[in-house]
């Protein structure tokens, strides 16, 4: 029952668009900044930590995305001159 909902809750989570969530982040910092022993602090705190969830995923994700499809490395040149080295004694 409670891993159910909690899916339930991550599918609406994931639906939610992360431009508008970022733009309430601000908002919901502020508020749980401002401690409060009432229900509305702590939807605050929760609703803070949910947004940054869904920026800290979609990092990931992008970064991961990356390093799976991004640019191949470059190729190391192989020509016929003499490296740039410097003797150190």
């Amino acid at each position: 029952m409670l891993e159910s909902t909690l899916e339930k809750i991550a599918e609406k989570i994931l639906a939610l668009d992360e431009a508008s969530l970022t733009s309430l982040w601000e908002k919901y910092r502020d508020r749980m900044e401002k401690f409060e022993t009432t229900k509305e602090w702590e939807k605050s705190v929760i609703i803070f930590f949910i947004i940054n969830a869904v920026r800290v995923k979609n990092q990931i994700f992008n970064e991961r995305l990356l390093q799976k499809h991004g640019p191949p490395a470059p190729r190391k040149k192989t020509s016929k001159h003499k490296p740039d080295l410097k003797l150190v004694k």
